[in-house]
């Protein structure tokens, strides 16, 4: 009995270290793969701010939260499972469907900057794609939407480079490693957007509060101590410069924003070209950032990320203008087509 008792507690025990020893290459797989998509999640944090632009500071919170949300689901239930499929049964797939999901983003970014070039124009084909008014709740729904279709291709483009760095591994690991990337960039990318769009109503807080300390110590004197006077001149300029100063990063974060999608949806087609034998638009970009970072040396790695980001914007931009037309004369009506024809099918039932 004893015997046997110290048997199966020893395979307890090495079982216990299988799992540990798991767990480890799971955290250190997926702190690899993090690591490469990191480009990818500065785009995603730099697009997602935008978003919430013109929205009341009571809205800001709860919509960052649906779109955190919708962010885990676009991981977790849907690009999760479909990547692992993909990788087993059609593995061809994955690439044109990065692609298709990058000339969406291209689109979109070009759209953002058409609108900002041509206001009129811009306001023409809103008209023409079906834009009616809104209620304050179709908008907020409208824009959430709208950031969690964009989540969605920039999510895949960060699975599909967890995928590729755990390609070697069995499936339950490639599985378990997609969940904790998934998981923890989400937390990080929202994380932070929070932080930012709630930043200016901390800058308001301190720049009203001549009580900094007695207030943090959640002490319930009235009058402000002689500490509180030392400080609070520091921490009300400290906030009312935070005040200042956000709505020119709001717009700073929308410009990169939409810089980004275009660069990131450039890149996806360039990349996937070059994974169809059409290396040559690649490779034009990769020796025009080389010589660049070689022109200078001191910063060789963040002016060839910089030129190559601005040359696959470039390309995103030229696709993205040409995907304009196609969407408004070819896409719109076909898809107002398609829900006219469901609607009379809805209310003629065979």
């Amino acid at each position: 009995m004893s015997i046997g008792l110290i048997a199966l507690l020893d395979d307890i025990v090495g079982l216990a270290k299988v799992a540990a020893a798991s767990l480890d290459d799971v955290s250190a797989q997926a702190a690899k793969a993090g690591a490469k998509a990191a480009g990818v999640v500065i785009d995603d944090a730099a697009v997602t701010p935008r978003y919430v632009v013109g929205f009341s500071a009571s809205r800001e919170l709860p919509i960052v939260g649906k779109i955190a949300l919708g962010s885990l689901k676009n991981k977790l239930l849907y690009l999760l499972p479909a990547a692992l499929l993909l990788s087993f049964a059609a593995p061809w797939a994955i690439t044109p469907l990065l692609m298709i999901g990058g000339a969406y983003l291209c689109y979109e970014g070009s759209e953002k900057v058409f609108e900002a070039l041509f206001p009129h124009g811009a306001h023409r084909h809103e008209a023409a794609v079906g834009d009616a008014v809104q209620s304050a709740q179709s908008f907020e729904d409208e824009k959430v939407n709208s950031a969690i279709k964009t989540d969605f291709i920039l999510s895949a483009e960060i699975m599909a480079i967890t995928l590729g760095t755990v390609s070697e591994a069995s499936p339950w690991m490639q599985a378990l490693v997609l969940a904790v990337v998934g998981i923890g960039i989400t937390a990080v990318v929202y994380g932070g957007v929070a932080l930012i769009v709630k930043a200016d109503d901390a800058g308001l807080a301190l720049a009203a509060n001549n009580r900094p300390v007695s207030s943090l110590l959640n002490r319930g004197e009235d009058a402000p101590t002689g500490t509180d006077r030392a400080l609070s001149p520091l921490t009300q300029g400290f906030g009312r410069g935070l005040v200042r100063a956000m709505p020119v990063l709001m717009r700073i974060l929308s410009i990169v924003g939409t810089a980004a999608m275009v660069w990131v949806g450039g890149g996806i087609i360039v990349h996937g070209l070059e994974g169809y034998g059409f290396a040559g638009l690649g490779h034009a970009i990769h020796d025009v950032a080389v010589a660049a970072a070689h022109a200078a040396p001191a910063f060789s790695g963040a002016v060839e990320w910089l030129v190559t980001a601005a040359a696959s914007g470039i390309v995103g931009l030229v696709l993205g203008v040409a995907l304009i037309p196609l969407a408004h004369y070819v896409l719109v009506p076909l898809t107002k087509a398609v829900r006219g024809g469901n609607r009379k099918a809805e209310k003629h039932p065979i």
